[in-house]
């Protein structure tokens, strides 16, 4: 009781003029008490000597003497080990949520009640610890969005969410115009919408990582540009120089079109970096506002900001790069040292080929992957089985197109493997329905189609990439590494190979087309689409014939 008491006086034994707690404390002719410095400086700035609070007048100034009775209070207060209000934290500040129930100057809160719909400071909330009905309370950190759990027609607390009109609701609301309506608890809906919420920042999580990938390589696409733009000036200059003064004037030339074509490209991509730039930190942001929502415990806050946290913005799609930008200036550096082997009267026909060499050193970035089925079946390429590649214990059919075991040569552990009659170099697009346990994927040449049978399978080596299929489960194979992919179960998948771009993708193929992984890398052999399956007759696989079809990508 005695320690609630000095809690209440603290307010009390607190200086009207600085709003600490009384230092020296002095007692005027009015009554009031105050600090005997603030008092004083009160009084030194004006000709008047008049209390701050009731405007007292005195004449003459009044003799200042130290209150004993109020110091001897305020020494207990100190000792009691209470919260000094000296410390700047007690009271509320510009921005900080003030306690409902202070009655002079308002405390800081540090809880709301969402039954009480009030907040408190430490001294006002000390019955809810207390007082048995009130430690049923739902209490949470203190907010100023109190109000927003009130219903704004009938003044009651939303407690109810309303399934079909997506709002929060009071009791009152459903008795009435949500009567017939799908409802649950407010705590019900979020507890289901916090699963949301955690898929949600999952996949903002990964589209940074991915935006980060991607500014990386245009980082390296800008310095690529750069070094090859730089040796073609090189080599031009060393070559101009021993020539006469028409040949002078054609250097000039060809380092202006160089630079000009260099500032052009890196500025273009360097565009596109400032955008992902750009995006990362909008996601970062996201994300910070996701962690906030997920932690917060007013689940009416949380319901009403949902919607507009987890929205995301249209995902920026980006052309893929790899590392060719070596190739950009090549073509001028040749038609440089070309001409320079010419006499000066062949230069004026030279100097058309140099021209025309710079402008078509255009710094293309990989075109964009496809987004719809429609879109991936422009690449679609016919895939045949290389019967000279096909292991004894594998059998071909359907015109080369079609691979199974064939058990009748004994029960062998091997596995085999068959590559296809053609070189994949541009962009091109494929789909394998598969039975029992297969594997697809591609790789350099026939190197991974022969050798010890230790050093069998795609995607055991360097050189072939490949994707383990088996009982609807996904697996990853590169360098003898393997991932565990997720992805809705199919028996067919695409294959979408992109060579200079350095792309490769896997789609599980339901009614819409889910990526299963990408592969991004660089490509310096030409590729072959590989196979490979046990010999058990149970395991095939069929080159699916491709045609236009209105089903789109999710």
């Amino acid at each position: 009781m005695a320690h609630q008491l000095i809690q209440l006086d603290q307010e009390k034994l607190s200086c009207s003029i600085c709003l600490d707690l009384l230092k020296d404390p002095v007692t005027i002719p009015c009554g009031h008490s105050y600090c005997m410095s603030c008092i004083k400086n009160c009084w030194d700035e004006n000709e008047t000597h008049s209390c701050p609070q009731c405007r007292q007048t005195f004449t003459p100034r009044p003799v200042l003497v130290k209150n004993t009775m109020f110091a001897d209070l305020v020494e207990d207060l100190k000792k009691a080990g209470l919260p000094a209000d000296s410390s700047g934290h007690a009271f509320a500040g510009p921005g900080d949520v003030a306690c409902d129930f202070c009655s002079v100057r308002k405390r800081k809160a540090s809880k709301s009640c969402l039954v009480c719909m009030a907040s408190y400071c430490e001294q006002h909330l000390q019955p809810h610890y207390n007082v048995a009905p009130l430690k049923k309370h739902k209490l949470i950190d203190a907010t100023s969005k109190l109000q927003e759990n009130i219903c704004p027609r009938h003044d009651e607390v939303m407690k109810i969410f309303c399934c079909t009109d997506q709002r929060c609701i009071c009791y009152l609301c459903l008795m009435n115009e949500h009567k017939n309506h799908v409802t649950v608890s407010a705590a019900a809906e979020r507890a289901n919408k916090q699963k949301d919420l955690a898929g949600n920042r999952q996949q903002i999580k990964n589209r940074i990582q991915n935006r980060e990938t991607d500014v990386n390589l245009l980082q390296r696409e800008v310095e690529a540009i750069s070094l090859s733009a730089d040796k073609a000036l090189m080599e031009s200059e060393k070559m101009f120089k021993d020539l006469i003064c028409l040949i002078k004037k054609k250097s000039s030339e060809v380092k202006q079109k160089i630079r000009s074509k260099k500032k052009t490209e890196q500025t273009r991509v360097k565009e596109l970096q400032e955008k992902l730039e750009q995006e990362i930190r909008d996601l970062r942001q996201k994300d910070t506002e996701v962690e906030q929502l997920s932690l917060t415990e007013d689940h009416i806050h949380f319901l009403k900001n949902f919607s507009s946290v987890t929205h995301l913005n249209e995902y920026t799609n980006l052309p893929s790069t790899s590392n060719h930008t070596l190739q950009y200036f090549q073509g001028v550096i040749a038609a440089v040292l070309q001409a320079g082997n010419k006499l000066t009267n062949l230069l004026s026909d030279e100097w058309t080929k140099i021209s025309l060499a710079v402008n078509k050193a255009d710094v293309l970035l990989p075109q964009e992957e496809p987004t719809t089925r429609e879109e991936f079946l422009k690449y679609s390429c016919g895939i045949t089985l290389d019967q000279s590649t096909t292991e004894t214990y594998l059998s071909l059919s359907d015109n080369n197109r079609k691979l199974h075991g064939n058990q009748s040569y004994g029960n062998y552990s091997e596995n085999w493997h068959v590559c296809s009659k053609e070189v994949l170099t541009g962009p091109c697009y494929w789909e394998v329905k598969w039975t029992g346990a297969v594997t697809v994927g591609v790789t350099y040449m026939y190197n991974s189609c022969y050798g010890s049978k230790t050093e069998r399978g795609l995607g055991t080596d360097l050189e072939s990439w490949a994707l383990k299929l088996s009982h609807g489960s996904y697996q990853l194979r590169h360098k003898n590494i393997s991932t565990s992919l997720s992805g809705p179960q199919s028996f067919t998948v695409g294959v979408y190979l992109d060579h200079r771009a350095g792309i490769l993708s896997f789609y599980s193929i339901t009614e819409t087309m889910n990526l299963l992984h990408r592969v991004q890398t660089r490509f310096t052999k030409p590729l072959y689409a590989g196979f490979w399956l046990p010999q058990d007759s149970q395991n095939s696989l069929e080159l699916c014939e491709l045609k236009e079809t209105s089903v789109t990508e999710s």
